[in-house]
């Protein structure tokens, strides 16, 4: 079996979410707990850390991983969904899974998964767990898939759990109030274990409150524990400096980050929260936690986050897909300045564009695209729908042709945009 064969094993055969949506979704651990038996509880092998929420647990996963990964540990770290490559994934010391082990994994436990038929995720998760285990890593961070209570991350025992906020995202999954939402990612919350979680929200404080209180579990509110500022983000050398402030003793901690995202500000209040917990548990000092989110990028390998593509025009990208997170990327692109902005779009077609289009401003030129993915929103569809919210552009077949366009009438003293959805991203970093 070849590297390919393997991946058209993985995703033609067994349901992932990421592609076909709803009909992958599995409201059980059933599978979850047998694969964990059958590879004899791998988890159990390493220490852990647990990242759920909304918007922000990708670049707090990889924050953390990197300050671990400073602080001289071997570091496991899952993530989803990917980029380009499936074997993003699955990192260790922030270099991807080899071909060769994902091959064999197919191959040594095709039995086991033709018995269970496991969702895409959940044999992912038993492929990165078994692969840390046998890579004797010290430690891993686990992202959260989607929710938290029937995740199938959520079968270990981690050192600190995290929840960065509750957002508008999968709510015909985790419910159709913000509760609901931080309910099921409440789940999470072991007993006994440090909780942080991101943002005091009035909605969903006294959910998190309780649940910190049933399950004796010591809580953090980053937000109310620790104040970010971000300097302006330099696009000559991709960085932006911060500043945190411990609260209420008045401890400065001063650095720069290669993460240009305004929405930052609210990850690193999270993460120096987290690395306050881990501090004590792990050795960590506060060079180990500034040096890590400096190194975040060379580190981890993160793409995607507020990514400069090219100059002249600026062009970036953000994989900020809800409204929340799409709050932030329109807001920083009108702050840009520039002469106009041009936005190569594309959602998935169970994105609620009424919750979105709004948010995207009427003077800026639309490029409607679609992912090379059966999830994607037909890109004439898109385009129809966007004319309703004032937003008028051409509708292109792929990517590449929108971005082509895109750069093609963008002036020198423009911006290029490229998102909506994850899977637009992925096709042009």
């Amino acid at each position: 079996m070849t590297y390919q064969q393997a991946l058209d094993y993985l995703f033609n055969r067994l349901p992932a979410y990421h592609r076909i949506g709803k009909a992958a979704y599995k409201a059980n651990l059933d599978n979850t707990f047998a694969l964990d038996e059958y590879f004899d509880h791998p988890h159990s092998k390493f220490r852990s850390v647990h990242i759920a929420g909304t918007n922000g647990k990708g670049s707090v996963s990889h924050y953390i991983s990197s300050i671990l990964q400073q602080a001289g540990y071997k570091t496991g770290l899952y993530t989803s969904p990917h980029l380009r490559d499936f074997r993003e994934r699955i990192r260790v010391n922030g270099e991807m899974i080899p071909e060769e082990e994902v091959v064999l994994f197919v191959e040594k436990h095709n039995g086991i998964i033709e018995q269970l038929q496991p969702s895409f995720f959940e044999l992912t998760m038993a492929m990165a767990f078994d692969f840390f285990a046998r890579s004797g890593i010290d430690v891993a961070v686990v992202e959260v898939g989607m929710g938290g209570r029937l995740d199938s991350t959520n079968i270990i025992s981690p050192l600190l759990s995290v929840i960065t906020n509750i957002g508008h995202d999968h709510m015909e999954f985790l419910g159709n109030t913000l509760q609901a939402v931080a309910g099921e990612k409440a789940g999470i919350i072991k007993r006994n274990t440090p909780v942080v979680i991101g943002e005091t929200q009035p909605e969903t404080e006294g959910v998190f409150r309780a649940k910190t209180i049933e399950m004796n579990a010591p809580v953090i509110f980053a937000d109310k524990s620790f104040n970010c500022s971000l300097g302006d983000f330099n696009y000559e050398d991709g960085l932006r400096q911060f500043n945190v402030i411990k609260m209420p003793c008045r401890l400065s901690f001063s650095g720069t980050t290669p993460l240009g995202g305004i929405y930052q500000q609210k990850n690193l209040q999270t993460v120096f929260a987290a690395a306050e917990i881990l501090k004590p548990l792990m050795n960590i000092s506060d060079k180990n936690v500034i040096d890590g989110v400096r190194n975040v990028i060379s580190n981890t390998h993160l793409a995607g986050r507020w990514q400069i593509l090219s100059k002249k025009p600026l062009t970036l990208c953000d994989t900020g897909h809800n409204r929340e997170g799409l709050e932030y990327v329109v807001s920083q692109l009108k702050a840009l300045g520039k002469k106009k902005i041009h936005i190569v779009m594309g959602f998935v077609n169970d994105k609620d564009l009424t919750a979105v289009l709004p948010l995207f401003p009427a003077d800026a030129a639309y490029y409607f695209t679609k992912a090379s993915i059966p999830r994607a929103l037909d890109e004439k569809i898109l385009k129809e729908e966007a004319a309703k919210a004032g937003l008028i552009g051409e509708s292109y077949v792929t990517v590449r042709e929108a971005m082509k366009a895109a750069s093609e009438k963008a002036g020198h003293d423009d911006v290029v945009f490229i998102g909506g959805s994850t899977f637009i991203v992925a096709e042009v970093v």
